[in-house]
């Protein structure tokens, strides 16, 4: 189900899907969510449409810390949950242990009696097939590539049935009354325009009605005919003439005035009474950990690579997205030009930068900071955001984490053993959200030596920590403008790491590398060999560059330091600083990391 490029090339999942699936005579939806706490946002505006969760853990693996988070959002909302143990084949799976870790689980999550009394199914969807007892190691591996769909469909009928039979069904939808829907979802079609996408509340929905849409506060906010109505059925879009309360459909034909959008209530015009048609509720929706200026882009080489510059046309594009991703907060910025964001994460923030410069946008960003709540008064300090931190990593190198995030303000409160023959640990750790902007890029990739992970959410606000030194090293600054050359890069090596190739284009103030000592330093990555009778071109002694540190989006928006800026184009990210300068850099004491 998921189709968006970003999602295929991440393997994660970033937008919520809808679908429906018949069984027995019962239509069944089924709303995919992404797991990662940065995206939480689509995970709180669908709430409205399901009435059960099924939760989908690895047999090896256990619940991991996105696992945690999407259960407390079902959790709190009142559902009662299902559990699939999948790739429950596999050699290494341990039943046992995930069953006890998801038990503690939901403890934790504060899950109340009825909804620890969650039904529990083995599966593996690679072989289609799930039952209620647990599978002997080996003897499921059954491989059934050629198998039809009927008999994938009979081997999945335990989990089917238990939905039917755990899951209760919308009778709290009326389809008597006037018809009510709240959209969760806009996306856009070439030939019936916008399609609002939602689970009708109440009522029946015929093609050529008139609808009303109410804001949050209740305002009017557009309204139309309805010309199409779309339901899926797997994995196709099928045309319908009416639907009716507890489907799940895309509407045409329905305009919203500007700042219309998600958590929009289509009602129908008559039926209503005296006191008229009411907005639907919404869940609410956590608050953003990071914020982050977005300018357009003034650096030397603006206009080379895209076609879309001016802060109008950024600006317009930025707050249509606001209108669809519900965790994205727009202000005003400190000049005209500038816009704040704030959001859940640097990879929420990370993917809508990576969205705008594949669609020709050309801008320049800084650096994330930490989302901090209300001023320090006389009676309460400032608070800030705090993120639970669940880490995987061998025991070798869990000291060297540790001592890292404590650093950052990090606290610790569990050390766990696993497998001893594996030799993998569990710590779990509170750390400021701003302490993680930096680490888990590279940084914490280059301690564990690629044999870790990190997962983090948001947890709750909490007094401020005090400052915290990174210990970040000084950056190599271009002095010149022009194609760098081997002859000029080679010598650099020695003074650091190289972030960029020979021919690439640099102009001043431009960041080509990270120092090996504190302070920034400037150089002429552009020099060339002059060709003379004395230093003769069959002279040459061989150059040899090492690979350079190339950086995506993300890595760059959390390694750059508060004096830096990100020139962001449809073919390059560079890394510069805000003042491109050097003598005005240095004359306002910039020569210092800042």
């Amino acid at each position: 189900m998921d189709s968006n490029d970003l999602e295929k090339e991440r393997g994660i999942t970033i937008l919520s899907k809808c679908t429906s699936i018949m069984y027995d005579g019962n239509l069944i939806n089924i709303v995919d969510t992404p797991g990662h706490a940065d995206f939480g946002g689509e995970v709180e505006r669908i709430m409205s449409m399901v009435d059960g969760v099924a939760l989908i853990v690895d047999a090896t693996e256990g619940p991991m810390t996105q696992t945690r988070f999407v259960l407390s959002k079902a959790l709190k909302k009142g559902l009662k949950p299902l559990v699939v143990m999948n790739k429950a084949d596999r050699s290494t799976s341990r039943p046992a242990q995930v069953e006890s870790d998801l038990f503690d689980l939901f403890a934790t999550l504060g899950a109340t009696d009825d909804q620890m009394e969650y039904p529990l199914l083995y599966a593996s969807a690679k072989q289609g097939w799930a039952q209620a007892d647990i599978p002997a190691i080996g003897a499921a591996e059954v491989e059934t590539p050629d198998a039809s769909d009927s008999v994938v469909s009979a081997r999945m009928k335990p989990l089917f049935d238990l939905i039917l039979s755990h899951v209760p069904p919308p009778t709290h939808l009326n389809r008597t009354e006037p018809f009510s829907m709240l959209t969760v979802q806009i996306e856009s079609d070439s030939y019936v325009g916008m399609l609002y996408l939602g689970r009708i509340q109440s009522g029946t929905l015929n093609v050529g009605d008139t609808l009303m849409a109410l804001d949050a506060e209740g305002n009017e906010c557009g309204g139309g005919k309805v010309k199409k109505i779309y339901s899926r059925i797997g994995m196709d879009r099928i045309e319908k003439d009416s639907a009716a309360a507890g489907e799940i459909v895309s509407v045409a034909g329905i305009k919203l005035t500007k700042g219309g959008g998600v958590n929009v209530s289509l009602v129908s015009v008559d039926g209503w009474g005296e006191e008229g048609p009411k907005p639907l509720e919404t869940t609410p929706i956590d608050p953003p950990t990071i914020s982050m200026f977005v300018y357009p882009n003034d650096a030397p080489f603006a206009g080379r690579e895209g076609n879309k510059l001016t802060s109008q046309v950024i600006r317009d594009r930025i707050y249509k997205e606001a209108e669809t991703n519900v965790a994205l907060k727009v202000l005003p910025g400190p000049t005209s030009e500038a816009l704040e964001l704030r959001g859940r994460g640097v990879l929420h923030l990370g993917v809508l930068f990576e969205t705008l410069r594949r669609e020709g946008y050309e801008l320049t960003i800084g650096p994330p900071k930490s989302h901090h709540q209300g001023p320090r008064t006389a009676t309460r300090g400032m608070l800030e955001p705090i993120e639970a931190c669940t880490i995987n990593v061998r025991e070798e190198y869990a000291g060297k984490v540790i001592e890292k995030l404590t650093m950052r303000k990090g606290e610790m409160h569990l050390y766990e053993n696993g497998d001893p023959e594996e030799g993998w640990v569990k710590i779990e750790m509170d750390v400021p959200a701003r302490g993680l902007i930096g680490y888990m890029a590279g940084e914490f990739k280059n301690d564990v030596h690629g044999e870790g992970t990190l997962n983090h959410y948001f947890k709750d606000y909490q007094p401020y920590k005090g400052a915290i030194d990174t210990g970040r090293n000084g950056t190599l600054i271009s002095m010149a403008n022009g194609e760098t050359s081997a002859y000029a890069m080679a010598p650099l090596q020695a003074r650091g790491v190289l972030f960029i190739h020979p021919q690439t284009n640099v102009y001043p103030g431009m960041v080509i590398g990270e120092c090996s000592k504190s302070q920034d330093l400037y150089v002429n990555p552009c020099q060339k060999k002059q060709l003379t009778n004395i230093r003769a071109a069959g002279a040459d002694e061989k150059i040899v560059i090492a690979s350079p540190r190339i950086m995506t989006l993300e890595e760059s928006m959390a390694y750059m330091a508060d004096d830096e800026l990100i020139e962001v184009t449809p073919k390059s990210v560079r890394l510069r600083k805000s003042i491109l300068d050097p003598e005005k850099r240095r004359r306002m004491g910039g020569n210092k990391v800042g």
